[in-house]
């Protein structure tokens, strides 16, 4: 379990940080998730691509998340976000970065759960499309226009946002 944590967790993170935008729950998620595993380790038949199974109950521990808390979006802690992952850039790069990451955070929560979704595991998660559709349970085409319209809906709230920002 212990290497798989090691191999997985980070990218479970990023797909619940990106869906919920709260630091704090999404790490809580990503051990619910390890531990949903442990528990439903018989479930996994080997059937199916392990990285599906594993995503499907971070979707589950997602839906119980939003169900719970009955919100799709939240505060975004992007700095302590942002340390997570930063290279080591100069200070003003750092800033601005930071600023266009908040910017898309906010744009992204303003998209459907179902959109920004697929989106985040396409764009953030580099999964392929026949990977998002089997852990979405629907067609690669349905995927492929979720994605555009997730894209096309972030365009218009990321510039409606950066002019609000300004």
């Amino acid at each position: 379990m212990a290497l798989l944590f090691k191999r997985y967790h980070r990218q479970l993170f990023g797909f619940l940080f990106n869906m919920t935008g709260e630091r704090e729950a999404s790490e809580d998620m990503v051990q619910n998730v390890f531990y949903r595993m442990l528990r439903s380790r018989h479930t996994f038949t080997g059937s199916g691509e392990f990285k599906t199974w594993m995503y499907h109950l971070a979707r589950n521990v997602l839906k119980d998340h939003f169900r719970k808390n009955k919100k799709n979006s939240a505060h975004y802690d992007v700095m302590e976000f942002a340390e997570r992952i930063a290279g080591g850039t100069l200070a003003d790069e750092a800033i601005e970065k930071n600023q266009e990451w908040s910017i898309l955070q906010k744009a992204l929560s303003y998209l459907n759960e179902e959109n920004r979704e697929a989106l985040v595991l396409s764009r953030f998660q580099d999964m392929k499309y026949h990977e998002i559709a089997a852990i979405m349970n629907i067609t690669e085409g349905a995927v492929k226009l979720r994605i555009f319209r997730a894209m096309t809906q972030l365009k218009n709230m990321y510039s409606k946002t950066l002019s609000n920002e300004m």
